[in-house]
């Protein structure tokens, strides 16, 4: 298993459409360069942040090779790969090609709410059944049910390609019993831009992003002083994104990050069913707050 190092900001790469909400693979190509040339650590491909529940295959493969073949191994690729049939992720695991990729991030299994016996025995299969290192995803949000500390730290003691979870409980107190207990070489990545700033102070290495799609540059530099432990320069750059954090999930995540790429100029404001586009008043508040950021729309 290849050391892989995921301190810093990660981002959750959205999937831009065009106006017949086919992929937009020249509007990909362009923010991904735009990661690469404005300090983005690693990015996360195929993530929730994606649409990629309403991907077909073939898309999925030729949104991967392209970010591959964009970075050139330049920054780590991180692919989101989880479900709820356990036995079909394994299938892919064992199947599928993985040139490029650094590492997976799976989500603990949705819907039919497991047991955290269910949950843990889930991630052993995962982790038996590839030599990639794994991140593990927990988004009760999203799931419906969490993943307990103690079942996060029970499956980062008995694997040891499993590296770290990306927290996205809004539970500090859990997050920070697995911040407090975690072997040394497992970490603790935030999940939610809102809080990266607080967990960074705990002792989590970074966060996966969806504001970094916009604000690359900036979101990456305030996650880089908290790790260096300027943290007063840190919360000033963290409170300057607080009214856009909420407008980024107001209407739903990547309907927010969608209209700030698009007032921004990066991409058509599309996205496919069963998601739709921000409201127009939450657009208009989204430009307000990029104008006094003096970011051009």
């Amino acid at each position: 298993m290849a050391d892989i190092n995921l301190r810093g900001m990660g981002v959750a790469l959205i999937t831009p459409f065009k106006e017949d909400e086919s992929v937009d693979y020249e509007a990909l190509a362009k923010l991904v360069d735009y990661q690469l040339q404005n300090g983005t650590d690693y990015l996360v491909v195929l993530g929730t942040t994606a649409e990629t529940p309403t991907l077909t295959e073939d898309e999925k493969k030729k949104i991967l090779r392209l970010v591959v073949d964009k970075v050139r191994g330049q920054i780590p690729i991180v692919l989101g790969l989880g479900g709820n049939c356990t036995r079909a992720i394994v299938e892919k695991l064992k199947n599928d090609d993985f040139e490029g990729v650094d590492a997976i991030l799976s989500v603990v299994p949705y819907y039919n709410k497991p047991s955290q016996e269910g949950i843990y025995q889930h991630y052993k299969a995962i982790a038996e059944a590839t030599k990639l290192p794994i991140v593990l995803y927990n988004v009760p949000g999203r799931t419906g049910v969490n993943m307990t500390a103690q079942t996060t730290l029970r499956i980062a003691n008995d694997f040891n390609n499993v590296i770290a979870v990306k927290e996205a409980s809004g539970n500090i107190t859990q997050m920070d019993d697995i911040i407090k207990n975690k072997p040394a070489r497992f970490n603790v990545i935030s999940g939610d831009d809102g809080i990266a700033f607080p967990l960074i102070t705990l002792g989590a290495v970074g966060v996966i992003s969806v504001i970094g799609n916009a604000f690359p540059r900036e979101f990456s530099r305030m996650v880089r002083l908290a790790l260096a432990g300027d943290y007063a320069s840190a919360l000033t750059i963290h409170h300057g994104f607080t009214e856009l954090f909420e407008l980024l999930f107001v209407d739903g995540n990547p309907a927010g990050a969608k209209s700030m790429l698009n007032a921004m100029g990066f991409i058509k404001n599309k996205l496919r069913l069963p998601l739709v586009p921000t409201r127009i008043t939450t657009f208009e508040k989204i430009r307000e707050v990029l104008r006094g950021l003096s970011i051009k729309c």
